[in-house]
């Protein structure tokens, strides 16, 4: 039995198999036939994203060109509704369409249908999302890491179950902390496990080779979509997307040139201006700079990084240039600004790349934060003591970390009584990942800014497949009441492997 899928096929995938398989497979695909009187279909399903307290949008894919319309409502049966024109679908953004939705009320739960209308209407397909009260709970997700070294979507398995264990907790969103696909990760059909087992991949002929065309940095995003767990997920809970290397390939930064045989175009500036491209067709992020602040009432404020569109040369990291880093003059300054700006009790950096760890590119050079001296800061590290060192001469607190890219889970304590500088307030930063993808780890951890690992959990071995239980995805739960912020490192099957709660800065410090 083959479990691949052509291209055409691909296309006319059915969004119907949702509803009652774990995946869409070659045999629930519906082949799009042209023609004058076709109705267009929704191939990928419906996604949310950029959630406000009044506004969203709204995502979809055609195959075929069309008007895209949007009926909202506050009601599940859509008694009370209304009907937005939204954007034409074309060639031109791969069939993909998003509308911003405005005049919504926070605290309540939004439902909606979008449709594609061509010669003839099409079927339309739903979702929901909401968006927390001021004196309601959040509860949101994280992970990062889908699809990567040669672990695909596996239909012996179901599919990507760790989107049904995190739908399953109803979050108000789900941020993906970056390497949302793996677009230097060719897949093959088998792949023979140490154990004797075999791991089975859905394959399409663009996550058959690296991609390099427009076409196949869209291919990538598309894959993800043929999973039925994963793009309900996404119907019911809004997204936060971050982008890393692997949108574009491994370990790439601006003006790159690769030597690398697979790739016949070696220009990483042009390979990443049409994985950007694709990353903004694919996803419901507002097209612009990936950098940007979510705010979440009074308890939180997001402030999501881009920490590859301008980062320096990948060397060895040791330098004390202020004009270089990963961050750029200009994001720097708009993270500083916002630290010092935030009324919200807690101000959550969901940095792409890791603080503390690590993560080195080949023998000599680094690809993170940090160097591994455990010196004081030297190269990117100066531009992290430069914000850490605002943020707390100016009085900022309930300052916590995100991310994921190391492929395990932990949890970091940082303190300045361990640090070679102590010019900043404690703080935490929590690792998880991946989604589905090679399980890694652990990287060693820099002394610079003093962390303490508090809990990991790494395979015992480098690039464990998803059957070795090392699948992970982070939860975040602030009280509206308490104000405490309490984070869960959750496995697979949703199942609590660590739990801590920090309190706000008028119970003590974030121990």
């Amino acid at each position: 039995m083959t479990y691949s899928l052509s291209r055409r096929r691909l296309l006319g995938t059915t969004a119907a198999a949702a509803a009652g398989a774990a995946l869409i497979s070659d045999r629930s695909a519906a082949a799009f036939v042209p023609g004058a009187m076709s109705r267009p279909t929704l191939t990928h399903g419906v996604q949310s994203g950029d959630v406000t307290g009044s506004s969203a949008n709204v995502w979809t894919r055609a195959d075929q060109p069309g008007r895209m319309w949007v009926e909202i409502s506050d009601r599940p049966d859509f008694r009370r509704s209304r009907t937005l024109r939204g954007p034409v679908v074309d060639a031109g953004s791969d069939f993909t369409g998003k509308l911003r939705v405005d005049g919504l009320q926070p605290g309540c739960r939004t439902y909606y249908r979008v449709r594609v209308d061509g010669v003839r209407a099409g079927a339309p397909l739903g979702g929901s999302f909401g968006f927390p009260g001021d004196r309601q709970k959040i509860r949101f997700v994280w992970t990062g890491d889908i699809n990567g070294q040669g672990w695909g979507i596996n239909p012996d398995l179901g599919g990507m179950r760790i989107f049904e264990a995190m739908r399953r907790l109803s979050p108000d969103f789900y941020l993906c902390s970056g390497d949302t696909v793996y677009s230097d990760g060719p897949l093959a059909e088998t792949v023979a496990l140490p154990d004797g087992r075999t791991w089975r991949n859905i394959v399409t002929p663009e996550k058959s080779k690296v991609a390099e065309t427009l076409t196949e940095y869209r291919g990538q995003f598309s894959y993800n979509l043929l999973d039925a767990n994963f793009k309900r997920f996404l119907a019911e809970v809004p997204q936060l997307n971050q982008w890393d290397d692997h949108e574009v390939l491994n370990n790439w930064y601006p003006g790159e040139v690769l030597d690398d045989a697979r790739y016949t175009e070696r220009r990483v500036d042009v390979l990443a201006a049409r994985a950007r491209q694709a990353f903004f067709e694919w996803t419901p992020l507002t097209p612009g700079k990936v950098y940007r602040k979510h705010s979440y009432g009074p308890l939180l404020d997001i402030f999501k990084l881009d920490m590859r569109t301008y980062k320096d040369v990948n060397d060895g990291d040791t330098y004390a240039d202020p004009k270089r880093g990963l961050l750029g003059a200009e994001q720097r300054a708009w993270l500083i600004r916002g630290l010092l700006e935030s009324k919200a009790t807690w101000k959550v950096i969901a940095n792409d790349l890791p603080l503390g760890l690590v993560v080195p590119d080949g023998a000599t050079a680094q690809e993170g934060v940090a160097q591994g001296d455990g010196g004081r800061p030297l190269g990117r590290e100066l531009e992290f003591a430069e914000v850490l060192r605002t943020a707390h001469r100016h009085g900022v607190t309930g300052i916590v970390f995100l991310t994921a890219d190391v492929h395990y889970t932990a949890a970091h304590h940082y303190d300045p009584a361990r640090a070679a500088v102590q010019d900043f307030t404690p703080f935490w930063e929590f690792v998880s990942g991946p989604a589905n993808a090679g399980a890694f780890g652990p990287n060693a951890l820099d002394a610079t800014f003093g962390p303490e690992a508090r809990f990991v959990h790494a395979p015992p071995v480098a690039n464990t497949s998803p059957m070795g239980g090392y699948q992970h995805f982070g939860e975040v739960e602030i009280d509206p009441w308490s104000r405490d912020l309490t984070v869960r490192l959750r496995d697979l099957q949703g199942s609590v492997l660590y739990s801590t709660t920090l309190h706000t800065a008028r119970r003590g410090s974030l121990q």
